[in-house]
């Protein structure tokens, strides 16, 4: 079975062809579930990596119960010193009079039970192949789990499909993508939901491990050997080392800080612009040339925060900076919002990866993100800079939808200059990873905004459906940070 791994992958690609987000389509009978009122969740009601859920009460204080099971072996601590902190801890900022933590459990109970599934799970959802999830995820890595990509019907169609899937729901969705991957395991690390987090973590570990690389493969398919797509995303291998950082100081194991160090080596050496200090979109010299392409939405501020505290050898403030000035530049060049892709100069430019053709001029299904990175920066340490960004995205939304998050303004996907390209209006809802982004743009300032669209945002459900992987992950992103639940550990 071992000598599988040399065999030519099924499918030839690249992380330079396509994005992982652009699967959900806001206009879609999947995204039109009528919005109800949340059913609450106690903290026992979940068994990680199981698909019951049962309704019970919860306060506001809730978290996932951990399971131990699945906890990696305790590292000596002389093996991986505590770092200094280099990052000045500040007060929160606030949030809205209508955050409340329960929701955001709730969000995530929702969104766990549906989007993770477990290797044991697998074995039997997939019987013709789970006979070589050995080759990749041997003892060293188990238990392990995955977040399920959407379902595919065009490039990655046929890696993606496993024809025998006892469950047909899962037929076309036999892949995992490497940004979910790290979405999962922040979720999982600030719900406090160990064992989900372990088992995210063992199945970056092992897929690392298997293809001999430092930074995630950007898709894999299930827990297979099959070869998708070993390049990496940056986004993804920010929000991996990110949560991996977050859990050491949870912890104090320094099995995770010394993962995250090997992460934060390879994203500075293959994922850092050397001339510029700009964040290139991934590792493949396909991202890089004398022009890059980057993707503000992989700017992940306190990720490099928190890698200036415990790697001392980079300057990574120095991308903070080159980051956040290169931001404020490409937002002054147009209406207040973002290009979902730009040049060096700050131009909105097509990637040329078959993704955004006709999109990469508005705030669109890259830009989503940004919100919630800029706000994330903003709750724990308040950058002038974030909110200079955050009040600049707030004031235009707010402006179109006369100071109404409840507005159909919100559904528009707004061009970054109408000289370039017009806006795009043909959405029918407001999708809800969209309501969650507009929602995090009143953090730094408009706290009447912020009050009625957390509101709002507690109202949302999954959909919970094969199409929904992106927008049901925002929700509970955006959700648990606007919520609360974004707890900064001791010593960051």
């Amino acid at each position: 079975m071992i000598s599988k791994k040399i065999l030519l992958p099924i499918l030839v690609g690249s992380a330079f062809y396509l994005g992982a987000c652009g699967d959900d389509n806001p206009s879609s009978p999947e995204a039109q579930t009528p919005v109800s009122s949340p059913v609450i969740l106690s903290s026992s009601a979940i068994v990680p990596g199981s698909s019951a859920v049962v309704p019970g009460p919860v306060s506001s204080s809730s978290v996932i119960v951990p399971v131990s099971s699945s906890t990696p072996a305790p590292v000596s601590s002389s093996a991986a010193p505590v770092p200094a902190s280099s990052a000045t801890p500040s007060a929160y900022a606030q949030l809205a009079s209508t955050a409340n933590t329960a929701y955001a459990v709730n969000h995530y109970m929702s969104w766990q039970s549906y989007h993770f599934v477990t290797e044991e799970t697998e074995m039997v959802t997939y019987p013709s192949i789970a006979g070589d999830f050995g080759v990749v995820f041997s003892a060293g890595y188990q238990p392990a789990g995955r977040v399920v990509w959407a379902i595919q019907t065009g490039y990655y169609k046929s890696l993606c499909t496993v024809n025998d899937a006892t469950v047909q729901a899962m037929k076309f969705r036999g892949c995992t993508v490497s940004e979910g991957i790290g979405y999962g395991m922040l979720l999982a690390a600030f719900n406090n939901d160990l064992d989900t987090y372990n088992r995210l973590w063992n199945y970056s570990r092992a897929y690392r491990a298997y293809h001999n690389v430092k930074l995630m493969p950007w898709i894999t398919k299930s827990f297979h050997w099959e070869m998708g797509d070993n390049s990496s995303a940056t986004d993804a291998d920010l929000d991996i080392a990110t949560s991996l950082i977050v859990m050491y100081y949870k912890t104090q194991n320094a099995a995770y800080l010394q993962d995250a160090l090997t992460f934060i080596n390879a994203i500075w050496e293959l994922e850092v612009n050397p001339t510029n200090m700009l964040i290139y979109s991934g590792d493949q010299d396909a991202w890089k040339g004398s022009d890059p392409v980057y993707n503000l939405s992989y700017f992940s501020p306190v990720a490099l925060r928190l890698f200036a505290m415990v790697d001392p050898n980079h300057n990574w403030k120095g991308v903070l900076d080159a980051m956040y000035t290169y931001m404020q530049l490409v937002q002054s060049m147009g209406t207040g919002v973002f290009p979902d892709w730009s040049n060096t100069a700050g131009n909105a430019v097509d990637p040329n990866n078959g993704s955004a053709k006709d999109t990469y001029w508005t705030f669109n299904k890259e830009s989503v993100r940004i919100p919630w990175r800029i706000a994330w920066d903003y709750y724990w340490y308040q950058d002038a800079r974030a909110a200079s960004i955050l009040n600049t995205l707030n004031t235009f939304i707010a402006g179109k939808s006369n100071n109404n998050p409840n507005d159909m303004a919100l559904s528009v996907n707004y061009s970054w200059n109408l000289s370039v390209g017009a806006d795009y209006t043909r959405n029918t809802v407001v999708s809800g990873q969209w309501y969650g982004a507009w929602c995090a743009t009143g953090i730094a300032g408009n706290a009447t905004w912020l009050n009625a669209c957390t509101q709002g945002l507690n109202t949302k459900t999954l959909t919970n459906g094969g199409n929904s992987y992106f927008s049901d992950i925002l929700i509970t992103m955006y959700s648990a940070l606007l919520n609360g639940l974004f707890v900064r550990p001791a010593g960051i």
